[in-house]
C-alpha cells in the first residue's frame, strides 16, 4: 500500500498536475484554492474507488469546487460536532467540582482533568473517521453517504483501513523532512507546497485503495452468499 501510494502522484503527465496542485497551494490562503485542492483530493478517492490506477486531471474546475465545498462540509461536521461535545462535558464535569467542592469536588476534578488528556484520543478518532467519511461521500457521490453507519461500520473496523490510517504517518515523516531540508533556502521553500501537494494525493490514494479493497470483499461475499442460496435451491428442487 505505501508504495503504491508514493508511486501513485507520478504516473502519467504528473509534472503538469504537480505544478497546479503546488500554485494552488501557494494560493490557499485565498480560500477558493483550498477548496479546489479538497475536491482533487475527493477526485482522487472516486477514481481510485472506482479501480483507475493514474491520478485524475485538474478539469472541470467547477465540479472540482462543489466537491471541495461538500468535502469541507463533511470534515467541519465531523471535527466541530465531537469536539463542541466533548468541550460542553469538560465544561460541566468541571462547573460540578467548583460548585460541590470538598472531596467529591475534588474527585471530579481529577475526573475532569481526566477527561481534558482524553482530548488527544478524540482528536484520533475524527483523524480515523474523516477519511472514511469522505471516500463514502466519493463512492456514492451523495452527501449523505458519509454519514451512512451501515456503510461506514465496514470499513472502520477493518484491517486495510487501519493499515492506510497509519501509512500516512510515514509519508507525513516523509514529507516533514523533505520541508525541513528544502525550507533551508528561499528556493527550497518555495518548492514546499509542491511536496505537501504530492503527499496529500499519496495519503488520499492510500485511504481509497482501502475503502475499494473493504468493499470489494463485501461485494464478493454478498455474491457468494447469493450463489450458496442459489445452489441450495437447486438442491432443494431436485
Amino acid at each position: 500500500m505505501l508504495e503504491d501510494g508514493l508511486s501513485y502522484p507520478i504516473r502519467g503527465d504528473w509534472i503538469g498536475r504537480i505544478i497546479i496542485g503546488g500554485v494552488l497551494g501557494f494560493l490557499s490562503v485565498l480560500l477558493l484554492p483550498a477548496f479546489v485542492i479538497v475536491g482533487y483530493l475527493v477526485r482522487v478517492l472516486e477514481q481510485t474507488i472506482d479501480g483507475e490506477d493514474v491520478p485524475p486531471e485538474f478539469d472541470d474546475w467547477g465540479d472540482l469546487l462543489m466537491k471541495g465545498v461538500i468535502g469541507s462540509v463533511i470534515t467541519i461536521a465531523y471535527t466541530v460536532i465531537p469536539v463542541v461535545l466533548y468541550a460542553i462535558v469538560v465544561a460541566v464535569v468541571g462547573g460540578t467540582s467548583g460548585a460541590i467542592g470538598g472531596d467529591a469536588g475534588a474527585f471530579i476534578g481529577v475526573v475532569g482533568v481526566l477527561l481534558t488528556l482524553a482530548f488527544i484520543p478524540v482528536l484520533f478518532l475524527i483523524y480515523y473517521a474523516v477519511p472514511a467519511a469522505l471516500s463514502a461521500y466519493a463512492a456514492r457521490d451523495e452527501i449523505g453517504a458519509a454519514f451512512d453507519p451501515d456503510l461506514l461500520k465496514p470499513v472502520l473496523f477493518s484491517t486495510e483501513y487501519l493499515v492506510a490510517v497509519l501509512m500516512p504517518i510515514v509519508v507525513a515523516v516523509i514529507t516533514w523532512i523533505a520541508t525541513a531540508v528544502l525550507a533551508v533556502t528561499v528556493v527550497g521553500l518555495l518548492l514546499v507546497p509542491f511536496v505537501q501537494f504530492y503527499g496529500q494525493v499519496a495519503v488520499f490514494r492510500m485511504f481509497g485503495s482501502a475503502f475499494a479493497s473493504v468493499n470489494d470483499r463485501i461485494d464478493s461475499g454478498s455474491v457468494r452468499g447469493a450463489g450458496d442460496v442459489v445452489d441450495d435451491d437447486a438442491g432443494s428442487a431436485v
